[in-house]
């Protein structure tokens, strides 16, 4: 008998030891029966990926760190099968049992792993932000051509996506993206000079990863949301309402065209949208922890500071121009990120390099893959002369 037919959802994890993937084996643990994790992949993380290989006897391992890669070899001793590479994860992506692919990798180098599972007629359960900002176009189309699903992992576009079920997309009015403000949140421009790493990654309500909790603090991450939601749902900028909301309960809302507003609440826990994901249609327990109305008391919104947080208004931009500008802002934000994690640069340095590089942006409406790449390219590159620091490549 084969695997597909023991279990229902057969799954390759990507970026399994990151924040999504450890919750992601959350779903599965309190699943047994529902879930076969068949393939995990790793950037350098081996200690956790060999842990959580034996515990849910996984046959197969990716990881991208090709000296990793040769000591968990050395590690398992031919037990555990090993990909290296980026090109040992896109075999992963058409491993011919799964079924559903769960992109939780960071970083463009997301994108081709998506294209290549949904060319292997795969499901993709997507928590890669980068795959719709740099290729949303290209994802959305090879979704359609090869007539699988797409099922957004964020909490706003999880929140939309369940929204919409069972509506018609037509008679949407605008989607309203709901937003923590991040631990600036009524900070003016001048009072963000010299703010500190730690300060930055505290952010108020959620447990996130380094990387997306700064974007949260710039609110580059709503920025992002903008041009997904315009990809994803098949509206213009123009109706993508942004609208700070401290709580973080109500995750995010559809307004149809006859005033009704469709929200979607829940704690602060991804454990839900990422299990969603995983069954969508249906749903199941999970180990997620529950709302009390009671205990949240009030619901406050607030309209965002664009003026003092200028990456949300690079994200509207992006998503008016579409093409490789999205590209573009994405890969001077994530060098930047990078540098200001590692003390390179200040705060304020992010937005301010964004804007720079941004406008020396060569467009392409309508790229096709090696388009983006080669916009990812540039942009680190210009990126590095602008701040005057070595940063890395990532593989294509």
């Amino acid at each position: 008998m084969s695997v597909q037919k023991q279990y229902p959802k057969c799954l390759a994890l990507l970026g399994s030891t990151g924040s999504v993937g450890t919750q992601t084996l959350d779903c599965v643990r309190m699943h047994p029966n529902e879930f076969k994790v068949l393939a995990l992949t790793a950037q350098n993380n081996i200690d956790l990926l060999e842990k959580q290989a034996r515990e849910f006897s996984v046959e197969t391992v990716g990881i991208a760190n090709l000296e990793k890669a040769e000591e968990f070899r050395r590690r398992v001793k031919g037990k555990i099968h090993v990909e290296e590479g980026l090109e040992g994860i896109l075999k992963i992506c058409a491993y011919e049992e799964a079924d559903t692919v769960l992109n939780a990798l960071v970083g463009n180098i997301g994108l081709r792993p998506t294209l290549h599972a949904m060319k292997h007629k795969k499901n993709v359960a997507l928590a890669n932000k980068e795959t719709m900002v740099s290729g949303g176009e290209l994802v959305m189309e090879a979704a359609r051509r090869n007539k699988v699903h797409l099922v957004p992992i964020d909490s706003e576009h999880s929140a939309i996506f369940q929204c919409l079920n069972g509506e018609n997309k037509g008679e949407i009015s605008k989607i309203i993206l709901t937003c923590s403000g991040g631990p600036f949140r009524g900070k003016k421009l001048n009072e963000l000079k010299g703010v500190t790493k730690e300060q930055a990654l505290n952010h108020p309500t959620w447990k996130m990863g380094g990387k997306i909790t700064i974007d949260s603090a710039t609110l580059m991450n709503k920025g992002f949301e903008v041009v997904e939601a315009m990809w994803l749902y098949g509206v213009e900028p123009e109706r993508i309402e942004v609208v700070v909301h401290p709580q973080s309960l109500i995750h995010s809302m559809v307004e149809f065209v006859d005033a009704s507003i469709i929200a979607q609440l829940g704690t602060h826990d991804m454990r839900t949208p990422i299990q969603y994901a995983l069954t969508y249609p249906r749903r199941m327990k999970c180990p997620a922890t529950r709302l009390n109305l009671l205990e949240a008391k009030q619901f406050t919104f607030e309209k965002p500071d664009m003026e003092t947080f200028q990456c949300l208004a690079r994200g509207y931009e992006a998503a008016r121009r579409k093409g490789t500008t999205a590209t573009a802002i994405n890969a001077v934000n994530d060098e930047c990120v990078g540098a200001f994690l590692d003390g390179k640069i200040e705060f304020l340095d992010i937005q301010r390099t964004i804007q720079k590089v941004a406008e020396k942006n060569r467009h392409v409406t309508h790229p096709v893959l090696e388009d983006i790449l080669n916009a990812d390219e540039w942009a680190r590159r210009e990126t590095r002369k602008e701040l005057g620091i070595e940063l890395s490549i990532p593989v294509r």
